[in-house]
């Protein structure tokens, strides 16, 4: 089984900025896409931003131009650069991964447990 951690939440006031990391371990034998989602309360989990093994990023509109998601293929990690923090921003942030693992081949996403931002002055 592959695990997910994530490190780096906490609070922080508008206009703040914090970095979020994650990182695989277990059976891994490649990793596809990895992703950042995020959960505010009363609200479904929506994709914040993703980067695949080779390729662009992609990240939703209320962040772009503020949030960077960059990842180490070798190390299995992910992390993302949230600059000019909003109140809105506030929300469980989730790490993704697209995986294949030993010894099946097959492909799974995993889920990290989650890190909490809250973003208030």
């Amino acid at each position: 089984q592959v695990q997910l951690v994530e490190s780096g939440g906490g609070s922080v006031q508008p206009g703040g900025s914090l970095r979020l990391s994650c990182a695989a371990s277990g059976r891994i034998l490649t990793i596809r896409v990895m992703s950042w989602y995020r959960q505010a309360p009363g609200k479904q989990r929506e994709l914040v931003a993703t980067i695949p093994r080779v390729g662009s990023t992609n990240y939703a509109d209320s962040v772009k131009g503020r949030f960077t998601i960059s990842r180490d293929n070798a190390k299995n990690t992910v992390n993302l650069q949230m600059n000019s923090l909003k109140p809105e921003d506030t929300a469980v942030y989730y790490c993704n991964a697209d995986v294949q693992e030993r010894p099946s081949y097959s492909w799974f996403q995993r889920w990290g447990q989650g890190t909490p931002v809250t973003v208030s002055s």
